[in-house]
Formats: C-alpha cells, sequence, structure tokens
C-alpha cells in the first residue's frame, strides 16, 4: 500500500463529486420574531470523509504536528490565507508542506464558512492531492 494512499485515493472522488453547496435562509425575513438564520455550506459525505481521513494521518503520521502548519507554511514562503494558499506553486513542495496545505485548508473552515469548498473547487486540494501522489512515485 503506498504511503499517502488512504489521501491520494480522493483525487477521482473529489472531481466527480458534488462536493458541497450553500444552505441559505429563505424562510425567515430576519425579525425578531423570524431571525434569519447565517448561510453555511452542506458538505458531500467524500468531503467529510475526506477531512476525517486527513486528520487522522496527521495524528498517526510522525510526518507533521497537526498545529504546526502555519509554521510549516511559513517556512515554506506561503502565508495562512486563501489567496497564498491558492497560488502556492506544489510542484516543488515536499509532503509535510502539503499535508500542512491540506491540514490548513480545514482550519480555514472553522473561520470563514465556505473556505473549504473554495479551495475544493478551485482545484486545489486535487493539486495538492496529485503532489502527495508525485511523491510516492518518485
Amino acid at each position: 500500500m503506498k504511503k499517502y494512499s488512504a489521501l491520494t485515493r480522493y483525487i477521482n472522488l473529489l472531481e466527480n463529486d458534488n462536493v458541497g453547496e450553500w444552505s441559505c435562509d429563505k424562510e425567515n425575513d430576519g425579525s425578531s420574531e423570524r431571525p434569519m438564520h447565517l448561510p453555511f455550506v452542506i458538505y458531500s459525505i467524500t468531503v467529510k470523509k475526506l477531512a476525517d481521513d486527513i486528520y487522522k494521518f496527521a495524528k498517526e503520521s510522525n510526518e507533521i504536528v497537526p498545529s504546526k502548519y502555519a509554521e510549516i507554511l511559513q517556512a515554506n514562503g506561503i502565508e495562512w490565507g486563501y489567496d497564498s494558499m491558492m497560488k502556492a506553486d506544489a510542484s516543488g513542495l515536499d509532503a509535510q508542506c502539503i499535508l500542512a496545505l491540506l491540514i490548513a485548508s480545514l482550519r480555514a473552515e472553522r473561520f470563514c464558512d465556505g473556505a473549504l469548498l473554495g479551495f475544493i473547487e478551485s482545484g486545489a486540494v486535487t493539486r495538492w492531492l496529485k503532489r502527495l501522489q508525485k511523491i510516492v512515485e518518485a
């Protein structure tokens, strides 16, 4: 079994999945009697399993300490922010930095609803997973 196969198996799954959709409150009017609920993303089962597998891999691996993702990104010249992470050229990054990008994309969702959806729909997550696959094949 390949080293990152628990993660790279999601490459095709993400490309063929409706990864998530926004849920917006259209029933309430915003009054005190009927307050509106903030929009949020409902993620597919595939995305939920990917998130679980990223955290599981990080926990069981000695390659990365999940809480150190921001430091790892910074050491590689990548800011922990949407634009910097999206623009990061994954082709020269090592596995630890790719894992840090994946963890950072999950953590971003905690602070900004829909951030993970943006990373997935733009192809960034697939690009990072393909880099992990290439590292193993090298």
